[in-house]
């Protein structure tokens, strides 16, 4: 039987204060009652002997000392679960906001999930298509990977989200079941109303499950809602069975709550005022990604944060790239060229990427591509910087060949509409229309038997499309 406790020994903001507690634990959930009759829910965050500290998963306005009746529960955050919470919209905390009733099951999971023993990982190996050729070619998503998003305040990763979102597929030849999982936190209205928009009118809205922590919701909710978004991915997944792609964004907002809810603690803060936590806090969402021993399907995950100022070395990309495998970073730069997405393709990776394509997997000359291709740009960004110093009518031939190469990779393979969606195989052999403008000799990263299987010289084809919006595949 649940012990009620009435009244409270402080209220500071969207913390409160109750002694004299027995029997309760920290990261339990608190039920409120107040004025007898409105319910708020709240979350241990501190155990001092007797003396519990919550955190409010709303406003404490109508709270005072007196009004307030306290029921423990004796557990962490739980949410049910069952096969039909796919293409529903929930808030930060589970609980639906689609007017399509709750969810009634008898599972219930701690939003908190269970640690993970390492040697039950699997490696993972088998790509996700996200019909970006930036990604899928140069930095492939392999299942069961963390590979985050580093962007930038005002730029277009909300549209490079959706689309994911709406392309993202498992291998041409694969049968298996595959869903996403959608957590979006701290986001303005007109920005979930796009994302939520955008899911049903592509009709994949039908494989999704949206949760979505608002702005103006409680700081509290945003650093529970990745959690409950990846228990809701691992039921999809090993207990269902599914291939799970799970995108979170804004983990800046995440790290800029849990940053007021340790001021409100008066914890001692770390680099730029952020607890030093931070990095334990952050690996305890990107380390649930992965695949496990003896359980079918797998959970990859895609985070998305912006970057302060766009400072990589910024405490949240740099504890992120610490944890994660790769990233691809949104380019400023590129942007301001009208290309979307603005991959930045040289700060970009994939650490998992060597061993999830190739024969078997995507196609036997990828690797052989994706090394020629970062080669080459690397090479158009040099012949760029030479040109800026002595101009460009003084670069030697093969250096002006660079510098067209720079610019049509940059608006016809990284470039791409909102609407396009390319398979592997199209990205391939749009990367090798690019390479041979080259002559042979040129191309030095790739092994001979594959130049001799896929090389062919399209100077004069694509060059003379240089000038005009033509898709060259």
């Amino acid at each position: 039987m649940a012990i009620e406790y009435l009244g409270l020994n402080s209220i500071n903001g969207p913390l409160v204060v109750v002694d004299g507690v027995r029997g309760a634990a920290y990261n339990d959930i608190v039920r409120f009652r107040v004025n007898g009759n409105e319910e708020k829910l709240g979350q241990i965050i501190t155990m001092e002997g007797e003396k519990a500290i919550i955190q409010v998963f709303d406003s404490t306005t109508s709270m005072s000392l007196d009004n307030t009746h306290i029921q423990f529960t004796g557990h962490g955050l739980e949410i049910e679960l069952a096969p039909e919470i796919q293409g529903r919209v929930f808030d930060g905390i589970g609980r639906p906001i689609d007017n399509l009733g709750p969810i009634h099951s008898g599972i219930k999971r701690d939003v908190n999930g269970a640690p993970l023993n390492p040697v039950s990982r699997v490696y993972p190996r088998d790509y996700i298509e996200t019909g970006f050729s930036a990604i899928d070619g140069l930095m492939t998503l392999i299942r069961g990977q963390k590979l985050p998003i580093f962007s930038g305040d005002g730029m277009s990763h909300n549209q490079v989200a959706a689309q994911i979102v709406k392309q993202a597929k498992l291998g041409e030849d694969s049968d298996e079941e595959f869903a996403v999982v959608f957590a979006a936190m701290g986001v303005k209205h007109d920005i979930a109303d796009y994302f939520r928009r955008s899911f049903e009118e592509s009709g994949a809205m039908d494989h999704v499950t949206m949760f979505v922590n608002t702005a103006d919701d409680p700081v509290m909710e945003r650093l529970i809602t990745p959690r409950v978004a990846l228990t809701t991915a691992e039921y999809l997944a090993y207990d269902l069975g599914k291939h799970v792609l799970v995108i979170l964004t804004d983990m800046t907002s995440f790290a800029e709550a849990l940053r007021e809810v340790s001021s409100a603690k008066q914890e001692i803060p770390s680099r730029k005022g952020y607890p030093g936590y931070l990095y334990s806090e952050l690996a305890t969402i990107y380390e649930r990604a992965g695949i496990v021993k003896g359980k079918p399907g797998s959970v990859t995950q895609i985070p998305i944060l912006t970057m302060p100022n766009d400072d990589i070395t910024h405490p949240i990309p740099d504890l992120t790239g610490y944890i994660t495998e790769g990233q691809i970073v949104l380019d400023r730069v590129i942007e301001g060229k009208n290309v979307y997405p603005p991959v930045g393709i040289l700060p970009s990776l994939s650490r998992l990427m060597k061993d999830g394509i190739g024969e078997g997997f995507t196609r036997e000359d990828h690797s052989d591509v994706a090394n020629q291709l970062f080669a080459s740009y690397s090479g158009a960004n040099e012949a760029k910087s030479l040109a800026s110093v002595i101009g460009e009518e003084e670069l030697s031939d093969i250096d002006k060949l660079y510098l067209k190469f720079g610019e049509l990779f940059e608006q016809k393979f990284v470039g791409q509409s909102q609407d396009e969606t390319r398979s592997i195989q199209e990205t391939l052999d749009l990367g090798w229309q690019l390479l041979g403008i080259f002559p042979r000799e040129e191309l030095t990263r790739m092994d001979t038997e594959v130049l001799d299987k896929y090389y062919k010289n399209t100077a004069d084809e694509v060059l003379n499309q240089q000038t005009t919006d033509k898709p060259l595949v």
